[in-house]
């Protein structure tokens, strides 16, 4: 299979390695991988602030160079949700309202891609450690992505998964909502780190780098013994 990446503006700026270890699974499962360079935001910053015009602009190019595509997969929750699910929200009424829904059709998260389109769960991954999952918003309840993740991390040798209580409590994060209320976002991911901490896990482990830069964020800054990595680059572990 074509698979099409596109990698989200924080994770090329960030996050690389989040990118580099999606190819290495990939094409180690036989695929090859294409990854267009001229693309970047899908838009969604200005969607989510209600600047529906400016989205457009900016999410016209991605929709028409991923239209190409045979298949598009994305190592996040949230920009997965935006061209999946907000796209065709964005191009309703307009004459790429078609292009919107047939690109949504061949839209998948990573995890949910391998799992659910792939039918892979066994990537002979090794990560002795023990982990927690967070469930970032727009994967789980955008996307619906539960169970795909955990049947992943199911089957990494030495890998012992330990859930928090409230998995799926928001991290507070949420992109400008951080920039607009940092003190109610602080919070939220104070109290997301106090839920990591109670599980005595080393990493914990989500499927949206944003989510696990806000919490890494947090416990460093206040010197807790939390380490972050993505689910992409604890699977690319062999």
């Amino acid at each position: 299979m074509n698979v099409t990446l596109f990698i989200p503006c924080f994770v090329d700026m960030f996050y690389p390695r989040v990118g580099i270890s999606m190819v290495q699974i990939l094409e180690r499962l036989g695929h090859t991988v294409d990854c267009p360079e001229e693309l970047a935001c899908c838009g969604q910053p200005a969607f989510n602030s209600g600047y529906w015009d400016q989205a457009r602009e900016v999410a016209v190019h991605c929709l028409r160079r991923l239209n190409r595509a045979e298949v598009v997969v994305i190592a996040s929750g949230s920009c997965g949700a935006m061209i999946k699910v907000f796209y065709k929200e964005l191009f309703a009424g307009t004459p790429d309202e078609k292009m919107a829904h047939e690109l949504s059709a061949k839209t998948w998260e990573f995890s949910d891609f391998l799992v659910n389109k792939l039918g892979v769960t066994d990537l002979g991954a090794k990560f002795p450690a023990r982990v927690t999952f967070h469930d970032g918003c727009h994967g789980l309840r955008e996307l619906g992505i539960k169970k795909a993740p955990r049947d992943l991390l199911a089957k990494v040798q030495g890998l012992e998964l330990v859930e928090m209580p409230g998995p799926e409590v928001c991290c507070g994060f949420g992109g400008t909502f951080s920039a607009k209320f940092p003190m109610i976002s602080t919070a939220m991911g104070e109290h997301k780190c106090g839920l990591i901490l109670e599980t005595g896990a080393e990493y914990v482990v989500s499927n949206d780098s944003s989510c696990l830069m806000h919490i890494q964020g947090l416990a460093t800054r206040q010197h807790k013994p939390i380490k972050s990595i993505h689910l992409a680059e604890l699977l690319a572990h062999t």
